[in-house]
């Protein structure tokens, strides 16, 4: 006859505060987004969310701590964004494919959360109080990009030629310039990205570049490319 299991310890009062504040905190992430730094104050997210201006100002001592509470959790999610891509990953082109097409999709689908980063990253060289996450941050998406290019290299065959923060400092460049055309409206930023990409992590890892998946087919069918 089984056990009877054991009812789940109630939260403590701590416990519910933290996770009440992830949930506020993961709310408020579009109008933060969209408001970005200079704009925003609990009470203009009160004014563009579903919570009041009491609610944010009870479980956040002001817009630094909200807006570090949604960022840490967004970009906690970001970081895993292409494990599964680089542990699945059979072959270097393979990789590539899948690495591009992710980058491509974060940059369609969630640049005023990647705006909003970059906002508070800027921030950090005047305030004090961000300084300490971002570098978390930073040191946490760093860590992100030397997974793939490891996993690029073991691929490839070859060693990775650079330090981890030289890698992370190219492709983070390649990524906010991309932002920022494709927010400027630039319908080829992600192709110009995807490009740039291909040549570099070729340089990196000492590989000749992989080529586009429909050149590829092309070949395979006899057509010249």
């Amino acid at each position: 006859m089984p056990k009877p299991t054991r009812p789940a310890a109630p939260k403590s009062a701590d416990a519910k505060f933290a996770e009440r504040r992830a949930e506020l905190g993961e709310a408020a992430l579009t109008t933060l987004a969209e408001l970005g730094y200079a704009r925003t104050s609990l009470r203009e997210i009160a004014q563009n969310s579903e919570f009041s201006h009491g609610v944010l100002h009870y479980y956040f001592t002001d817009k630094v701590d909200l807006i570090l509470c949604s960022v840490r959790q967004y970009k906690a999610r970001c970081v895993k964004r292409y494990d599964q891509v680089t542990a699945d990953a059979a072959s270097y082109d393979e990789l590539m494919e899948g690495f591009l097409e992710r980058l491509g999709h974060t940059i369609r689908t969630e640049a005023p959360m990647h705006r909003l980063w970059y906002d508070l990253r800027a921030q950090s060289l005047f305030e004090e109080a961000f300084r300490a996450d971002v570098a978390e941050i930073d040191k946490s998406l760093e860590k992100m990009i030397l997974r793939v290019m490891s996993r690029f290299a073991e691929l490839a065959g070859a060693p990775l030629q650079v330090p981890a923060s030289v890698v992370y400092a190219m492709f983070d460049g390649l990524f906010q310039q991309c932002l920022l055309k494709h927010l400027s409206g630039d319908r080829k930023a992600i192709a110009t990205l995807s490009a740039n990409v291909r040549l570099v992590v070729g340089q990196l890892v000492g590989a000749a570049p992989a080529a586009p998946a429909a050149a590829r087919g092309r070949k395979r069918v006899g057509v010249a490319a």
